[in-house]
């Protein structure tokens, strides 16, 4: 069997040394911040220690003819990912993870996606970076595809540890670092609602806002004033969920869910689908404004019911942008890889999606938006102020609303109709991405 080693922080801290499969498989969870289902993880080594690096995950292809190309493209990303980092890796590790179907056993999983291992690790070999483990986790236990030694790795496989009691759980524990779950449960919390009575009440209710809000959104001066009316009408349901208290996450969803209208959630949802309203919505990253943002948008994320499932990407999009501010890297990874299934051509998550799988620190966009925010501020203020200048000297003048001139600035990407997708003229429009 591998060994590898996992450093918690600097050189000079405390080390965490994981001794073969066994303490790998357990510590996938921490890895990833979640218990990926359904998921092939790959996760680079670096140095002699094996010191855990960039780490990518990705959705089983459910067809056996997808794994070549899928195991090629994973590879590439994964090591010049690591590169373009700075640091190419020395070796990787693997993990498949899936659940049985009803009837089938975890040694069956691992069976079946056995030829995957086999591609996963031919594509890294082609790229001259051994794979120093590949795991199956399926129903409770793990299996071996590099270790021969049936003494260590039966082919029954071997149960993983009871949660909590490992090496790695502990260190973890001290280390404030939390396992929010399985991804299945992290994507429901953002996944459209099921109950159709709800979900048939809230696409009346994207229709009726569609028919209303198209026509002007179309016109250039009324596609200013939703955007004004979107971002208040968003700020209001911020506040509603602020001074709602939060308890189990799982139940406050559910509340928020409560505190916000169908015709509400209609209104911002096609609101949002304007790329600058987006962008000036994304300014809610930090601070007391960054939780409410953050409900808010799983929240309307919920809200993007068939046939309006395209809609959830800026929302997705926007929460994964503040889980991301906010050091929750687990649930933007998430958040934005749903963004990126519903609409694989929507920009701003690619761009998010590419930096924080690549480690950057958000810092950068936190302060170009705050930059957008204070020169919007500035020229707000310098035209009241010459406003006032102006009252002053006729105070008889009727004061007018000044529209500001200028046109949306359509992103790169272009929308794409899917067969059978229903016209805008029902569904609502989308400016930019």
């Amino acid at each position: 069997m591998n060994q590898h080693h996992e450093s918690t922080g600097p050189a000079d801290e405390q080390q965490i040394t994981l001794r073969g499969p066994a303490e790998l498989a357990d510590a996938l969870p921490y890895l990833m911040g979640f218990h990926p289902n359904d998921s092939v993880v790959m996760v680079a080594l670096h140095g002699g220690r094996g010191r855990f690096g960039g780490r990518l995950r990705l959705g089983i292809p459910q067809s056996p003819q997808e794994w070549p190309p899928v195991a090629e493209q994973l590879a590439e990303c994964l090591i010049k990912g690591s590169e373009r980092r700075g640091e190419r890796p020395d070796a990787i590790v693997i993990f498949l993870c899936q659940d049985p179907a009803e009837g089938e056993s975890g040694s069956q999983i691992m069976e079946r996606l056995k030829p995957f291992a086999q591609r996963l690790r031919t594509a890294c070999g082609a790229l001259d970076v051994p794979v120093l483990e590949a795991l199956c986790i399926s129903a409770g236990r793990y299996w071996s595809y590099c270790c021969p030694d049936e003494r260590c790795c039966p082919a029954e496989g071997n149960q993983l540890a009871l949660p909590g009691t490992s090496v790695m759980a502990a260190a973890a524990a001290y280390a404030g670092i939390q396992v929010r779950g399985t991804l299945r449960e992290m994507e429901a919390r953002l996944a459209p609602l099921m109950n159709t009575t709800v979900a048939s009440e809230q696409q009346r209710a994207l229709d009726s806002a569609g028919a209303e809000l198209v026509p002007k959104i179309l016109d250039e001066v009324g596609r200013k004033d939703v955007a004004r009316a979107t971002l208040g009408l968003a700020r209001r349901l911020m506040k509603r969920l602020r001074e709602a208290p939060v308890t189990v996450p799982y139940a406050s969803d559910i509340n928020d869910d409560r505190l916000i209208s169908h015709d509400e959630a209609a209104a911002v949802i096609l609101g949002l689908q304007d790329r600058e309203t987006r962008d000036k919505a994304a300014e809610w990253m930090e601070g007391p404004e960054a939780d409410s943002a953050l409900r808010l948008w799983r929240a309307l994320s919920r809200r993007c019911v068939a046939p309006y499932e395209e809609h959830a990407a800026a929302p997705l999009t926007l929460a994964g942008w503040v889980s991301w501010s906010i050091d929750d890297e687990p649930g933007a990874r998430v958040a934005l890889g749903l963004a990126l299934r519903v609409d694989p051509g929507y920009t701003f998550a690619q761009l998010l999606h590419e930096a924080c799988n690549q480690g950057l620190d958000p810092e950068t966009l936190r302060r170009c938006l705050r930059g957008e925010r204070s020169a919007r501020t500035g020229r707000r203020g310098h035209r009241t102020d010459r406003s006032t200048r102006s009252r002053a000297a006729r105070p008889t003048a009727t004061r007018r609303r000044k529209t500001p001139s200028g046109s949306a600035r359509p992103e790169t990407a272009t929308t794409r109709r899917r067969p059978g997708q229903a016209s805008p003229s029902r569904r609502g429009s989308r400016s930019g991405r």
